[in-house]
């Protein structure tokens, strides 16, 4: 049985940006549930008045909210696809702009406010830790250090940007994402083949694969919300699941869910014609651990991939 989610005990103004997304558009439901107000702030009203049934104030622009407004929390989940288009210098620039400079813009927004936000709350990636190659067991902390490719510096500048809010006096908190299992993003595809018997490794298979359930994700954001304001908090959380299995586990799991096989390899060259420098976030793992959750002694509803997948494929 999934755990309620509580935000906090007071009725609280968000500000929620990519709210029309997957992981958005369960975050706003879950708010509204416990009773508080949101805000969205979107590229397209129309689709964020279909997708969250007229339910929450929308706007397109930042200026539409008075500099006298009172806005407690901004959860930022704003940002381009990351899979999909190869990256070429221009789709870089897209990723850059959508969560770097999108952010540096909310900053700026906040600053100029009478009534500064309590808390931001922003996502990041387990991008940040770069890759591991598969022989390496060490376990990423939120302390690990980053690498010198796209994706880890493209992490570490998004993360620069969020944390520019302390300087106003705005608590300011990266979440980094693990992949999030749920009935959006990316895992319905990742489960076609194995609904259809094709299923197995991507790859070797031996690669770790860092994940979260989705609502464990929603309970993570409600934590830190509801933390008290002089509760003493890191600036990154990772916001992954206790267990890290390899690609092949993490299949054979939700093909053993599903009584399907899961012996079909999908060989390695392929994917990096089609993805490119891309692939690296399928082909090569992160062993990526939630420690500043559980120290805080959050306790996850789904600790392990069978009882996601459990969770996931049979409804």
């Amino acid at each position: 049985m999934m755990t309620a989610i509580h935000f906090h005990d007071q009725r609280q103004q968000v500000l929620v940006t990519g709210a029309t997304g997957f992981i958005g558009q369960l975050l706003v439901q879950a708010l509204l549930a416990d009773g508080h107000a949101v805000t969205a702030l979107t590229r397209n009203p129309k689709k964020a008045a279909r997708v969250l049934k007229g339910a929450v104030r929308s706007i397109t622009r930042l200026d539409e909210i008075a500099p006298t407004e009172q806005i407690d929390v901004v959860i930022n989940l704003a940002g381009a696809r990351i899979l999909g288009p190869r990256w070429t210098a221009a789709r870089k620039q897209i990723l850059h702009d959508s969560r770097v400079a999108f952010t540096e813009k909310l900053v700026d927004w906040m600053a100029c406010m009478q009534h500064k936000p309590r808390l931001m709350l922003s996502a990041s990636a387990i991008g940040y830790y770069g890759v591991q190659a598969e022989d390496d067991l060490t376990v990423l902390n939120e302390d690990a250090p980053s690498q010198p490719i796209f994706m880890s510096q493209l992490c570490r500048d998004w993360e620069h940007a969020t944390q520019s809010a302390r300087r106003y006096g705005v608590e300011a908190i990266c979440m980094r994402f693990g992949l999030v299992l749920g009935d959006g993003g990316a895992f319905p595809m990742m489960a076609l083949p194995i609904k259809l018997g094709l299923g197995g490794p991507l790859g070797s298979g031996r690669q770790t694969l860092s994940w979260i359930h989705v609502h464990d994700l929603l309970r993570g954001i409600a934590h830190l919300m509801s933390r008290p304001d002089t509760a003493s908090r890191q600036a990154v959380y990772n916001f992954t699941a206790p267990e890290q299995p390899t690609q092949a586990q993490f299949s054979q799991a939700a093909a053993h869910q599903l009584g399907r096989p899961s012996f079909f390899p999908t060989p390695a060259m392929p994917v990096r014609f089609l993805l490119g420098e891309q692939a690296d976030l399928l082909l090569k793992g992160q062993r990526v651990a939630p420690r500043a959750l559980l120290k805080e002694g959050f306790v996850f509803d789904y600790p392990t991939v069978e009882t996601a997948m459990a969770a996931l494929l049979l409804r």
